[in-house]
C-alpha cells in the first residue's frame, strides 16, 4: 500500500461514532443535521432523478448549475465569474481539493496548512508529493501571525490551503487576516486553494469574505464551496469549484480523471437551490445561530468554559479547568460513562500541540441538544455517568 495511507490511523470521527453507536450515545461530534434536509430541494432532485436525465452529465457540471454558481457568488459575494470557463462541479468538497491539490503542486513543492485543519489536507497534499508546512494557529482568537508566515512561506511554496470559515474553531477571518495572507501570496508567487464551504454559515451580523476578491487574488485563488453545507444535505457530496480560466484548465484536467462527473439530479436541485432568494439564508443562518446559543448557554450553565463560535455548526469547549490536560481523555469519558460523543480539537493539530479543547456539533433538533445537556450536567456536577 502507499505508505501515505497505510500508516493512517483510525479517523477520530470514526472511533467516536463508533463509541457513539456502542454505548448508545447522543452523536454530537460528527458533522450532520439530524433532519432531512429543505423538502423542496429533495422534491426537485427527486422529480429530476425520476423524469430527467441520468446518463452523464458534462464533465465540468451541468449548465444549469454552472450558470446558477456564477448567479449566486456574484448576488452574495460580488465575484463576476464566466460559467463557461470558471466554473466546474465535483462530487463533493474534499474531491475539488484533492483534484485541486494533485493538479497545483508537483513532487517537492511546498504548501501551507493551518492548524486547527481539516483531516484531509494533510494526507491529500503528501499523497499528491507536496511538503506540508504547518501553521499552528493559537486560541482563542485563531489569527494569522505574521512571523508564523514569514517563517513557513519561501521559494518553494507553491500552494496555501485556507479554510476559511475555519471547522474546529468555528472562527471567521477577519479582513487583517486576509489581507496579510494575500501579501504572502502576492510576494511569493503562491496559488490560494481556499476551502470556503461553511461561507454562508456565519452569525452575528457577520460576512464571509472571499480572498479571491482581494487585489491580485484573482487570478491566484481556487475557491471550492458545497451544496452540502450551504443546504444541510452533507450526503449529497455537490461541490462546486471556482477559479480563472488558466487555473481552471488544469483543475478539470485532474477532475476529470477522479470522479469524472456527479449525479445529474442532484445537480439540478442545488442549481434550484442557489436560485434561493436572499431570506431563506437569512432565516437558515437564524435557525443555526439559536441552536448555537441554546447549546452554549446550556454548557455555561453547567460551569463549562465555552469559547466563541462565530462560524459553522460548531463550538468548542476548553477542558483545562475540569482537570483534564488530555481533551482525547475527556472525550472517551464522556462518550462512556456520560453518553454525548464530541471531538477531541487534538485530532486537528497534527502536533497535538493543543490539548484541551472539545468540539460540539450544534446542528441538531432542540430534543436533541437538551437530552446532551442533560447527560453533560452529570459530568459537571460529578454524578456517576450512566455506565457507573
Amino acid at each position: 500500500m502507499n505508505t501515505v495511507f497505510d500508516t493512517l490511523p483510525t479517523t477520530v470521527f470514526e472511533t467516536m461514532s463508533r463509541l457513539a453507536r456502542v454505548h448508545d450515545a447522543i452523536n454530537l461530534g460528527q458533522g450532520f443535521p439530524d433532519d432531512p434536509g429543505p423538502a423542496d430541494l429533495r422534491e426537485h432532485g427527486a422529480r429530476a432523478l425520476r423524469d430527467g436525465w441520468n446518463q452523464y452529465p458534462p464533465m465540468m457540471g451541468l449548465p444549469a448549475l454552472r450558470e446558477a454558481v456564477a448567479a449566486h457568488y456574484a448576488l452574495h459575494q460580488g465575484l463576476a465569474l464566466d460559467p463557461e470557463t470558471e466554473v466546474m462541479v465535483t462530487s463533493g468538497a474534499t474531491e475539488a481539493l484533492a483534484g485541486a491539490l494533485l493538479a497545483l503542486i508537483e513532487p517537492g513543492d511546498e504548501v501551507v496548512l493551518f492548524a486547527p485543519m481539516y483531516d484531509a489536507y494533510l494526507p491529500l497534499v503528501r499523497r499528491a508529493g507536496g511538503v506540508p508546512r504547518i501553521v499552528s494557529l493559537r486560541p482563542p482568537a485563531f489569527r494569522l501571525d505574521e512571523a508564523a508566515l514569514a517563517e513557513a512561506f519561501g521559494d518553494r511554496t507553491r500552494v496555501v490551503v485556507l479554510n476559511n470559515p475555519l471547522n474546529p474553531s468555528a472562527t471567521l477571518f477577519g479582513h487583517d487576516d486576509l489581507d496579510l495572507l494575500a501579501r504572502y501570496c502576492r510576494r511569493f508567487d503562491v496559488t490560494a486553494l481556499c476551502d470556503e464551504v461553511w461561507e454562508h454559515v456565519v452569525f452575528d451580523g457577520a460576512g464571509h469574505r472571499p480572498l479571491m476578491a482581494l487585489p491580485g487574488m484573482r487570478e491566484r485563488t481556487v475557491k471550492v464551496g458545497s451544496a452540502g453545507k450551504i443546504f444541510s444535505l452533507t450526503g449529497w457530496k455537490v461541490g462546486f469549484v471556482m477559479a480563472d480560466a488558466r487555473l481552471m484548465r488544469g483543475l478539470a484536467k485532474a477532475h476529470q480523471f477522479l470522479t469524472f462527473t456527479t449525479p445529474p439530479n442532484l445537480q439540478e436541485a442545488v442549481a434550484f437551490g442557489l436560485g434561493k432568494p436572499l431570506p431563506w439564508f437569512e432565516a437558515m443562518r437564524a435557525g443555526y445561530a439559536r441552536s448555537r446559543d441554546r447549546l452554549a448557554g446550556g454548557l455555561r450553565d453547567l460551569g463549562f468554559e465555552v469559547l466563541p463560535a462565530g462560524a459553522t455548526w460548531f463550538l468548542n469547549i476548553d477542558v483545562a479547568n475540569l482537570g483534564y490536560a488530555d481533551d482525547a481523555a475527556f472525550c472517551e469519558a464522556l462518550v462512556t460513562r456520560h453518553g454525548v460523543a464530541a471531538i477531541p480539537v487534538s485530532a486537528f493539530y497534527p502536533d497535538g500541540s493543543v490539548r484541551t479543547l472539545v468540539r460540539l456539533c450544534f446542528a441538531k433538533a432542540d430534543a436533541t441538544l437538551d437530552a446532551a445537556l442533560d447527560r453533560m450536567s452529570g459530568f459537571r456536577s460529578g454524578r456517576p455517568g450512566r455506565s457507573a
